[in-house]
């Protein structure tokens, strides 16, 4: 018995070290710097991590630790926020400006330090100031650890997919222009894939994403919706695509001949090549348009993949192109979203948390600011149960938390919005006027450690009815329940999914519509929740979860590290 014991001890060490000599130390250095490219017949100038666009993709193994080293060589101020990771006692590299820190200012260097655990798939990393998001993204890949395997068969090839958008113009001028007013910014003037349009757009004939493959092939394609407003149809001609994971968590199979993905998405999809060799085929990626009358850029963009060992050369080929959806198909889009489930029992799997400790309906969509300036009023205004984010100006709400800092934020977002009203009913406001204008605030909802949140998200129809890409820093959650018009407890509690729901940090709640999510906090620090169109956070659709600390060392927020950019 005793020789067991010692047996049973060795083969407990050996597997901890191989699993400590299995993780690594990844280190980046990130040089953001502006750089003139030609893109729709035009020379812009541009703001780029290391001379690319996209920008570098960071490759790791679940259990390592990046260092990504950012010199902020570029005349505008910056951070980097790490997509859907999720920061576990590292929250002060999570990246937000003003929410966990002060951005690093021209001519300054910031070390971001994390570890990667219990996440493996997509996820991305982008600029969390102003809008150098449109330019400054890249992918983040987390492959299973040294003797693990995908749950999925091993694919021949992994090929990043980013969508973009990209602007003829200087794109912090233009969130400048549209804050001063309160009107949103200009559309954008293309679509991108891996930052080329497509041969749709002009002076872009040579500018288009071309994906080599061999029959009979599998090809992982790793999906980031890095574009900054819009939600995006995409399809490749004649295949059909397999979702095997969606925001860095497994899901069950799902066969598709469309992916449906919004800002702040990712989705790790399945290419089987089984189409002739002789015929090339286009992926192209179109909007979908949640909100009717709001206007849109209504443009494709499309790559092309090539089968290899085809007997007519590329030129003599003839390409297909896919028929996307309409921009307004509403039920294609919620199909997609709501048919993903999780791979229960799969690698990181997180069943329900059953009992419930905090219940929170919170009013998302845009309103109205109420000025003095008669010249620049109304202004539109984007709100969280009538709360209408604004970012403190003298230091981030993380350093206002660990030092105890009073009058950088107030502790009173509400459980349930002011008031009450027909949220989805876009006429209720000739009745109650007063509803479209928000309160200006910099609120928290503190949560304690380890208690589980479910939070009710409703879309309203004040100004128009959209479908909201809702992200959260800090942790992923579960999606019990989605649906259409107002939620109705008593109605919509029969329909929660407590066996397999998908996981999300980025959700898009469905236009006109509402969205049942729960999650653990078990997670100290200050989170942003925010929706993930870039023009409504500087509009005010966002707030902080303050998650307090545990009672031990491990679940205890750490000090600042000392190279913490200042105010």
């Amino acid at each position: 018995m005793e020789g067991v014991r010692v047996s049973l001890a060795c083969a407990l060490l050996l597997f901890a070290i191989s699993s400590i000599a299995s993780a690594a130390i990844v280190e980046h250095t990130f040089n953001v710097q502006n750089l003139t490219v030609s893109r729709l017949c035009k020379r812009q100038l541009i703001t780029v991590v290391n001379g690319s666009l996209p920008g570098p993709t960071i490759r790791v193994k679940e259990g390592d630790s990046l260092v990504i080293h950012v010199l902020n060589n570029s005349p505008h101020n910056i951070t980097i926020h790490w997509h859907g990771i999720f920061h576990r006692l590292t929250v002060w590299a999570d990246g937000p400006s003003m929410i966990t820190q002060c951005p690093i200012q021209p001519g300054h260097r910031y070390a971001y330090r994390f570890n990667i655990t219990g996440q493996e798939g997509t996820l991305w990393w982008h600029a969390h100031a102003s809008f150098l998001r449109a330019t400054v993204y890249g992918a983040l890949v987390i492959r299973p650890k040294s003797g693990h395997s995908y749950p999925f068969p091993k694919p021949h090839k992994e090929v990043p997919i980013l969508f973009g958008e990209w602007w003829n113009t200087d794109v912090v001028a233009l969130e400048e222009a549209a804050i001063a007013t309160g009107v949103p910014p200009n559309n954008s003037d293309a679509y991108t894939i891996n930052g080329l349009p497509g041969n749709l757009y002009p002076c872009s004939k040579d500018r288009m994403f071309s994906l080599d493959v061999v029959k009979g092939k599998r090809y992982l394609l790793r999906i980031i919706n890095a574009a900054m407003n819009i939600q995006m149809f995409f399809k490749i001609a004649n295949h059909r695509l397999t979702v095997v994971a969606a925001d860095a968590v497994y899901t069950a199979p799902y066969v598709t001949d469309v992916i449906v993905i919004a800002p702040g998405q990712t989705v790790d999809a399945l290419l089987f090549a089984d189409q002739s060799i002789d015929t090339s085929y286009y992926m192209a990626a179109h909007p979908y348009a949640s909100a009717p009358g709001v206007p849109f850029p209504n443009t494709t963009t499309r790559g092309v993949i090539h089968y290899g060992g085809a007997s007519k050369t590329r030129r003599s080929k003839p390409v297909l192109m896919p028929k996307l959806p309409s921009f307004f198909d509403t039920l294609t889009a919620h199909r997609f979203y709501s048919n993903l489930t999780a791979l229960v029992n799969g690698p990181h799997w997180v069943p329900v948390p059953r009992h419930v400790d905090e219940e929170m309906l919170i009013t998302i969509g845009l309103g109205l600011e109420a000025c003095a300036d008669n010249t620049t009023c109304p202004k539109f205004s984007a709100s969280m149960s009538n709360h209408s984010f604004v970012l403190p100006k003298k230091l981030s709400i993380l350093e206002a938390v660990f030092h105890g800092v009073n009058g950088i934020f107030t502790a009173d977002f509400p459980d349930q919005p002011p008031v009450k009203f027909d949220y989805t009913n876009p006429n209720v406001t000739q009745t109650n006027p007063g509803l479209l204008f928000t309160q200006k605030s910099t609120s928290a909802k503190i949560l304690k450690f380890n208690s589980t949140v479910e939070v009710v998200l409703q879309n309203h129809a004040l100004i128009a009815a959209e479908s909201h890409p809702m992200h959260l820093h800090g942790f992923n959650f579960h999606v019990l329940a989605q649906g259409f018009g107002n939620y109705d407890p008593s109605r919509d509690r029969s329909k929660l999914n407590l066996v397999n729901p998908q996981l999300r940090n980025t959700l898009a709640v469905p236009v006109g519509g509402w969205a049942v999510t729960r999650f653990t906090a078990d997670n100290p620090g200050a989170w942003i929740m925010h929706c993930h169109i870039d023009v409504h956070l500087p509009f005010g659709l966002g707030m902080i979860f303050v998650v307090q600390n545990g009672p031990t060392k491990s679940t205890t927020l750490p000090p600042p590290p000392p190279d913490l950019p200042k105010c």
